[in-house]
């Protein structure tokens, strides 16, 4: 299916088209580009002006670009705009506003990811549903997303997230979502921030956007609630909780049961269970809010709780993989995309709470962007309760030097300054029967890790389940 012709385009840029053309989809990266795409030229690391004419020697549709670049023929099929990213920007709104999709929106300090793809699996099972793919939630991802949509979706989950003060809102409007979803605010991005209200604000400006009667899902169980309330009230709005504490969606109980959880809840005063194939209290936390929002978009709830049943963790966020050795296995828990205190917390309960009978044992790296008390968050993590649960721990970074000076000396494990050094010892700091947990920001390459324990097996694990 088109889903651009080069008039479209240009209408919805205020572009010039050098000859006809369509598109199928939309790219910003001549790796993963696919024939027909429209090659977005975007400046970030690489100005990527430089790779337009390998995009449309690779097959793509046409190319959005500010200027001719080197190398490409006369008469090639471009759009030529005066900003690139702004033109994204209009093609992401342009689409928005012939599409008749109800859209939700999420933001959050922790679990955007795992939200979003929750209500992908509830949703894809009612009808057409689009979602931002990885973790495509910053100032160009967002209007990519939304530039990528068809036109025939009836259900959009764009996520939305921000690094700095202001970012927030411009993407909100640009979604126009039906619903928002906060889905808890934590120490993340301190060192943009004075503190945590300030964090909460900024996630609940994402109500900016929101569309005429349009729903807020907000997160009762966290202590800027009442920051979060503020902001719903001046929009003059009731929000929708969910929580242990909240009257609306609300958590009763949650029991690990194997590799999965179980959670008795109350939907608006109606008792169900929900299934999750991962461990952990934040998934169910943010499955509960993601059953609000499925509700909040008219969807079937019921229907909704099955297809969830069905969902798992994605590579890097709680993913767990039982990797066969030659003389037994050793369970992976890959969460390595990204850290906070909060997250870091989550993923060592779910270390603590999954079954076997090996050790348990974490590969930690620095979490970033926490500001001046950045030392101090990561020494205490020593005193989180589920750190008496594991049995070694391994620290990886230089900021992560301060949790190993906090540890007890029977829970220390190596300190390494890279995730290669790391990797290169794992022979002997993980042994068979172990329950690895790897866990750090981006930056800290702690995928190294994950790549280094699936090769003391042989080759790719055999067996993928999730927690």
């Amino acid at each position: 299916m088109t889903l651009w012709t080069a008039q479209e385009a240009a209408e919805a840029t205020g572009g010039q088209v050098s000859s006809d053309w369509t598109a199928d989809g939309v790219s910003i990266d001549t790796r993963t580009l696919q024939q027909g795409d429209l090659f977005v030229a975007l400046k970030a690391a690489r100005d990527g002006h430089d790779f337009v004419a390998q995009a449309l020697e690779n097959g793509a549709g046409a190319a959005l670009v500010s200027r001719i670049p080197e190398g490409v023929p006369e008469g090639a099929p471009l759009l030529i705009v005066e900003d690139v990213q702004k033109g994204l920007e209009a093609l992401g709104q342009a689409s928005r506003a012939r599409c008749n999709a109800k859209v939700v929106a999420v933001t959050g300090s922790v679990g955007k990811t795992s939200t979003k793809e929750m209500l992908a699996r509830m949703l894809s099972d009612q009808g057409r549903t689009h979602a931002a793919v990885a973790s495509y939630n910053n100032h160009w991802g967002v209007p990519l997303t939304l530039a990528r949509m068809p036109r025939d979706t009836e259900y959009a989950v764009i996520e939305i997230g921000m690094n700095h003060p202001g970012e927030i809102a411009p993407l909100a409007r640009q979604a126009r979502p039906h619903v928002a979803m906060v889905t808890t605010v934590a120490a993340v991005h301190l060192e943009a921030f004075e503190d945590v209200a300030g964090i909460a604000r900024e996630k609940a400006s994402i109500l900016d956007g929101l569309e005429p009667g349009g729903v807020a899902v907000l997160n009762g169980d966290i202590a800027e609630a009442d920051v979060l309330a503020d902001v719903a009230e001046k929009h003059g709005m009731m929000p929708v909780w969910f929580g242990e504490k909240s009257s609306h969606y609300k958590i009763l109980s949650i029991e690990p049961h194997g590799g999965e959880s179980i959670a008795q809840v109350t939907m608006n005063g109606r008792v169900k269970e929900l299934r999750i194939q991962s461990l952990g209290q934040h998934f169910a936390m943010n499955a509960l809010g993601a059953l609000a929002c499925v509700t909040a978009l008219g969807a079937d709830p019921d229907r909704a709780i099955a297809s969830l049943s069905l969902w798992s963790p994605v590579k890097g966020r709680g993913a767990r993989e039982v990797v066969k050795t030659s003389t037994g296995q050793i369970t992976l828990l890959d969460d390595s995309y990204n850290a906070n205190p909060t997250s870091m917390g989550a993923a060592l309960a779910v270390l603590a709470a999954t079954e076997g009978k090996g050790r348990r044992v974490a590969f930690l790296g620095d979490m970033k962007e926490l500001g001046p008390g950045e030392e101090a968050l990561h020494a205490g993590m020593a005193d989180h309760l589920a750190v008496t649960k594991t049995d070694q721990v391994h620290c990886v970074g230089p900021l992560m030097r301060a949790l190993y000076d906090a540890l007890p000396a029977d829970k220390r494990g190596r300190c390494y300054e890279t995730s290669a050094q790391a990797a290169a010892e794992l022979p002997e700091t993980v042994e068979t029967g172990d329950i690895v947990l790897v866990k750090g920001s981006l930056s800290m390459a702690l995928a190294k890790v994950v790549d280094g324990i699936r090769e003391l097996g042989h080759g790719a694990p055999s067996e993928t389940k999730t927690t």
